[in-house]
């Protein structure tokens, strides 16, 4: 219960971060650049006025208000205040992902073009780089568009939502598309555990329990598979996944540190120091709020580094060094 809780309080603290970090317009506003922190957020999402006004986010003013998001920013920031954000946090680079978040011909499903995504990266490509979004109802024009998406335009990873598709990680659907990440050489993440309710108008059930991955790993053994939002409330599952096998990971995203289960702090913090990374599903947590409660956590020196940056740079291997 605790844990969920952290979703309700994820923008607690964003109004009194906001007016530290500026409003972007006072002079001598950074532009670019990062702290020396040099961490790695695996997973955020674009929240620019355009996107929120085009209904790219998938979040309605309900949970906007659930969350208590600072009434400031509900309606989106530029690019240029989300990179002071990143620079306030010692962030040097953010993956951000083109979702696709259900099958288009549904009803309120939604996507964030690939191209969006690849032109924000070539304009900050030190400091962004782009996650390719799964819709599997596309079939093979899905599969040559994740080919272009990895080969043009740069992009170092895949994302899944199998809860926008109904559609749990072992189904036969997707298996094409993890065979081509494969073929790829990139990692595919999925948000595991539940899913909560981002639109009163669409809700989506949770098909994708961790421990579904075991199956997808067994099949595919070069695959690297990464369970984002932790695993909630199957955290327990999420972390005997990675225990048994070598190429399933876990983010610390969607989720405030201070709210991740003892058990998950403890196995990023121990055995388990090299298959956790760090991500905060922005605009869910932000930047700023995410690095100083992981800070606070009391993470050894080398758990720290592996959590931060040093994990990322391994499993993501297109991202510029």
């Amino acid at each position: 219960m605790e844990v969920i809780i952290s979703y309700m309080f994820a923008f607690d603290s964003i109004a009194v971060q906001r007016e530290a970090v500026g409003t972007g317009t006072e002079p001598g506003a950074p532009t670019g650049g990062f702290m020396s922190g040099g961490y790695i957020d695996i997973v955020c999402n674009i929240f620019t006025p355009e996107a929120v006004a085009g209904g790219m986010t998938g979040i309605d003013d309900d949970f906007k208000a659930k969350v208590r998001m600072d009434p400031a920013m509900r309606d989106g920031i530029t690019i240029e205040d989300y990179l002071r954000r990143m620079d306030a946090a010692g962030i040097e680079r953010s993956l951000l992902i083109a979702v696709r978040a259900g099958d288009l011909n549904v009803r309120l499903s939604w996507e964030v073009p690939y191209e969006m995504i690849a032109e924000i990266c070539h304009r900050y490509p030190d400091r962004f780089s782009g996650l390719a979004g799964i819709d599997q109802t596309r079939g093979m024009k899905g599969l040559r568009e994740l080919e272009q998406a990895v080969n043009e335009y740069g992009f170092v990873g895949a994302h899944w939502y199998p809860h926008w598709f109904g559609c749990p990680p072992d189904a036969p659907q997707i298996y094409p598309y993890y065979a081509k990440c494969c073929e790829l050489d990139i990692p595919i993440m999925m948000q595991v555990g539940q899913n909560l309710v981002y639109s009163r108008e669409r809700r989506l059930p949770s098909v994708a329990r961790p421990i579904l991955l075991d199956q997808v790993a067994i099949d595919f053994p070069e695959l690297v598979l990464i369970g984002i939002h932790i695993g909630v409330p199957w955290t327990e599952e999420m972390i005997a996944m990675c225990w048994k096998h070598d190429n399933v990971y876990t983010a610390g995203d969607a989720y405030a540190p201070k709210h991740w289960p003892e058990s998950y702090v403890h196995y990023a913090n121990t055995y388990g120091r090299e298959k956790v990374l760090f991500g905060t599903d922005f605009p869910v947590v932000d930047p700023i709020r995410a690095v100083n409660e992981v800070d606070a956590l009391g993470f050894r020196p080398e758990s720290h580094r592996l959590l931060m940056r040093e994990n990322a740079l391994r499993i993501f291997k297109k991202i510029a060094g």
